[in-house]
């Protein structure tokens, strides 16, 4: 007889990100058209909605104008619209300005606002609150529970008050089992509960494998006379020269700017730092006259979904469904998934209601799957299947002429007759004997900055006592393959110092996890080598605390 106590729902959702939110709130719509009671709650890990959402953010309306047309009036996202579009590429020294007429239409970002992407997930909050959502913030979902027939039933919160050594402290108290009609998992980029969904239903037996980058970005408040409203700025090129990726820099509301460094986890330098190459990016002169003067507000990481159209696996299970990032909607070429993700979490709602108003559950939501397969989601998508792949195999100069050719192709209905595939970016990286290591600059405190200081600007937490999250499944794998092989690229690719090897002077090397430190931006599940590192949920309330990001 389990302890934990356990609580019904029609349907329960994983994740407070634009996904499970719009999910939520388009749930509560339906049940109110219908004149019919309809119960419905979100799991949240942050220690507040919004706590642990990252992003640019550059966001199209679009799906917001479908499920909240009134959103303006109350969103403060509403601020700020975009009102200049920049494309620069960048060498060590100059920039050059990409003429912004030979980008294809659907590339511009008319339309679309700029602001912090956490606060419009607590502004949609708010709205579901007041449609009579349940809300439970701290709460991380550990466990998929199943029915005996298979089907998912819902999930269980993990125990909070355990120790490291697994013992129960004094303020022990159970997880919660939540269960549910339906289960929709809106974890976010590579959610662990998704990941196993995949595995056990086999959701990616279709699919192009899933690719990804990492984005770390940083708030600055700048000197009011070089800010612009609404000024949106895109990077390619320097500093990037063993990977590919790019920056962004948006002007936000109150004299704030968002920048930060995408970097493609296909990279093949073990010796790579994605964080030093995003302080390397910072020095430019283009981007420190701009930051001079300022003061840094914020910091964080999150990977990014980029695998695109192709790598989008089977949506549903029995008992659920797969939306936002933990399906992978983010247009790349674009830099946007917002809107994407919200416009999943709809799709899934309206499948899941006339399912339960159909006295169905547990059940495969096929209307779901085939409703995005026909909405703007896929026809988006699909129209810019090849932009990532094409660089990625051909590099930034060449691939970026192939991907511009073939969006310019298909924006006049043709493009090229074939679909790029994808390469697992775990396999990419190449013995560290046969690769350079990059010259990073020391870090001067005003543009530029170390690691552990911007974690702290991360707020981040994690009870100390407690099971480490960040798993191995074979813990001599990093001293004894990826050592020697790729001297342990998880130094390197972590970008909040989470793991170190240490005592190698000494002559006794030591894997040592820091997982206090960590950000949730789930690199290391991605990057290992052998996929030997696998991150679950730590205690909810865990991690960082994103006030504006």
């Amino acid at each position: 007889m389990s302890e934990r106590e356990a609580m019904p729902y029609d349907v329960v959702i994983v994740g407070a990100g634009p996904a499970g939110l719009g999910a939520a709130i388009r749930l509560k719509q339906l049940a109110n058209e219908a004149g019919r009671e309809l119960s419905v709650c979100i799991l949240e890990k942050g220690s507040e909605v919004g706590a642990h959402i990252l992003s640019g953010a550059v966001m199209d309306p679009i799906a917001l104008d479908e499920l909240l047309p009134d959103w303006r009036d109350s969103c403060t996202l509403a601020q700020t619209p975009v009102t200049e579009n920049h494309h620069w590429v960048l060498t060590a020294g100059r920039k050059y300005e990409f003429p912004h007429a030979l980008m294809p239409p659907f590339m511009h970002n008319k339309g679309c606002y700029t602001g912090s992407l956490g606060n419009l997930c607590r502004w949609l909050a708010e709205q579901a609150e007041g449609l009579g959502v349940e809300i439970f913030p701290g709460f991380a979902a550990a466990e998929i529970l199943f029915n005996e027939d298979g089907s998912v039933k819902g999930v269980a919160t993990g125990d909070m008050g355990v120790a490291r050594d697994g013992t129960h402290k004094p303020d022990y108290q159970p997880g919660l089992e939540l269960h549910a009609k339906y289960t929709f998992f809106a974890e976010g980029v590579r959610g662990h509960l998704s990941k196993e969904l995949k595995r056990i239903f086999d959701l990616e037996r279709d699919c192009e494998p899933q690719v990804y980058g990492i984005g770390i970005k940083e708030l600055w408040d700048i000197d009011p006379a070089k800010h612009v409203p609404g000024k949106v700025i895109h990077t390619q090129g320097w500093p990037l020269t063993d990977a590919w990726g790019g920056g962004w820099i948006y002007h936000q509301a109150n004299g704030q700017v968002s920048l930060g460094l995408v970097v493609a986890l296909s990279y093949k330098n073990p010796h790579l730092s994605p964080f030093q190459e995003m302080q390397r990016w910072k020095t430019h002169p283009a981007i420190r006259e701009m930051l001079e003067g300022g003061k840094r507000v914020s910091y964080g990481a999150r990977a990014i979904n980029e695998g695109g159209w192709q790598s989008i696996p089977h949506l549903v299970f029995p008992g659920g469904a797969l939306i936002g990032c933990s399906a992978g909607f983010v247009n790349v070429p674009r830099i946007k998934g917002s809107h994407t993700a919200l416009k999943s979490g709809m799709l899934a709602a309206e499948a899941a209601f006339a399912a339960i108003a159909a006295d169905r559950q547990h059940d495969a939501l096929d209307g779901y799957e085939s409703a995005l397969r026909s909405s703007w989601i896929d026809a988006e998508l699909k129209k810019v299947r090849n932009a990532e792949p094409a660089v990625a195999k051909f590099g930034g100069v060449i691939g970026t002429l192939v991907a511009g050719t073939d969006l310019w192709m298909r924006h006049l209905k043709i493009g090229l007759p074939f679909t790029f595939k994808h390469h697992r970016d775990n396999e990419q990286l190449w013995p560290a004997n046969a690769m350079p290591k990059p010259v990073y600059p020391k870090p001067d405190g005003v543009i530029t900055f170390d690691r552990l200081s911007s974690v702290f600007m991360s707020n981040v937490n994690h009870e100390e006592d407690q099971p480490i999250h960040l798993t191995l499944k074979d813990p001599d794998v990093p001293i004894n393959y990826n050592l020697p092989m790729y001297d342990e690229p998880a130094q390197r690719y972590c970008p909040a110092g989470v793991y170190e090897v240490v005592g190698q002077d000494e002559g006794n090397p030591r894997f040592v996890i820091n997982a206090q430190n960590c950000v949730h931006c789930k690199t290391c599940d991605i990057k290992d080598p052998t996929q030997n590192i696998n991150w679950v949920v730590p205690e909810g309330g865990g991690g960082p605390n994103y006030p504006n990001m």
